[in-house]
């Protein structure tokens, strides 16, 4: 495990406390960005409460932070989610590996004679890539298509999902697109719009390059690893999966997605192309939960919480984090209220609390949903499993 000596950095593990959020220790958390602004100090804080040897379980897990959180607390967890951009996220979160073998992989695939079988071809993937950046993306895109199972090649491929798109740099190119936003995909017919107007064409950024700097930057210092991993899975069905340990859980922290809050896939859809999806933006996505009604929503939460039920030891605690959106008001805490009285599977409320009305950058709508308006005060909800 690499662990330079970084101001700050001479921390006993588990933690105790959070350091500075400059540590290069919490760096490993911001791999990628991600529109689901799940704060860390919510889980970590929350399991200050748990013993050595309790495990803790995410079923919407997005990025990976409560994963995370659990590592730098000692702890053994697991995370689910259905989307593919959210789990090869937060698998990251789990590896043990060093910058230098991060770039070690990277040169080797970009180095093989063989040219990608692959490129796709049109005006937005000839104004969003200078031709020879995308040729080394689509490299890494077949390798990772053919083997993603070690620990630097799963960091790897999350490190460049970080560095597909976003703004252009001013003196140091971080990301490999031509001018878009980092957190999401701009849809092609407006981003070749946007670009043409601006006259704005795609730089010929060396991915190496920008890989080599962002592994030193990220992954220079690890928490000690942790017994875990991630399910790229639908968290409603019941939980089962031989290759990891799904049962006894005793701390379930999570932030379900916000009712009518459903674009996660379209509006990451270069990075689900980059994962082996479809080249054009894919706008349904049959394995997230359903927005078509409250009540229906409310009954799909309800699966979640029977199938996470079902794996927790008694007495689990059950943390949810959870708010709605100014387009789609509904009242957060009734909501989840009637979804765990529907689930009847034993979680009891014990309080729910006001979570404060998230900040501007941190809500987890922010970079998916545009007019948002004023922010809804957020909730959170503990539950026990009797």
């Amino acid at each position: 495990m690499a662990q330079n000596n970084f101001p700050g950095n001479d921390l006993s593990f588990p933690l105790n406390k959070l350091p500075n959020k400059s540590n290069s220790y919490l760096r490993l958390n911001t791999i990628c960005p991600y529109f689901t602004m799940f704060p860390l100090d919510y889980p970590f804080e929350v399991l200050k409460y748990a013993k050595s040897n309790d495990k803790v379980l995410d079923p919407f897990c997005g990025r990976g932070t409560t994963n995370f959180a659990a590592r730098l607390r000692g702890l053994s967890s697991v995370g689910i989610d259905a989307s593919p951009i959210a789990s090869a996220i937060a698998i990251s979160k789990f590896t043990n590996t060093t910058p230098e073998q991060i770039i070690s992989l990277c040169q080797e695939i970009l180095t093989d004679s063989d040219k990608p079988e692959n490129v796709p071809e049109g005006p937005f993937w000839t104004l969003c890539y200078h031709s020879s950046t995308l040729n080394q993306i689509c490299k890494l895109r077949e390798s990772f298509s053919e083997e993603c199972n070690t620990d630097t090649s799963i960091a790897l491929r999350a490190l460049t999902l970080g560095i597909l798109h976003g703004p252009l740099g001013k003196t140091v190119d971080s990301y490999l697109s031509n001018q878009m936003p980092r957190t999401y995909a701009s849809k092609p017919n407006y981003s070749v719009k946007y670009w043409e107007e601006r006259g704005l064409l795609p730089k010929n950024i060396d991915l190496l390059e920008v890989v080599k700097r962002r592994a030193k930057y990220s992954l220079s210092s690890l928490p000690p690893y942790v017994d875990g991993g991630i399910l790229k899975e639908d968290s409603r069905n019941p939980i089962k999966n031989s290759s990891l340990p799904l049962e006894e859980f005793d701390w379930v922290i999570t932030s379900p997605p916000y009712y009518n809050m459903n674009t996660y896939i379209p509006d990451q859809w270069i990075r689900n192309w980059f994962l082996g999806g479809n080249d054009k933006v894919e706008y349904s996505y049959s394995k997230q939960v359903s927005h078509s009604s409250k009540k229906k929503f409310s009954s799909e939460l309800a699966k979640v919480w029977k199938s996470v039920a079902d794996i927790c030891n008694p007495n689990a605690n059950l943390m949810i984090r959870f708010g709605s959106l100014p387009s789609s008001p509904c009242n957060p805490s009734e909501l989840l209220e009637e979804s765990l009285e529907e689930a009847n599977c034993g979680w009891e409320i014990n309080n729910i609390k006001s979570a404060g009305t998230a900040e501007n950058g941190r809500r987890q709508s922010e970079q998916c949903v545009k007019n948002l308006g004023k922010a809804i005060e957020e909730i959170d909800l503990h539950a026990i499993l009797r």
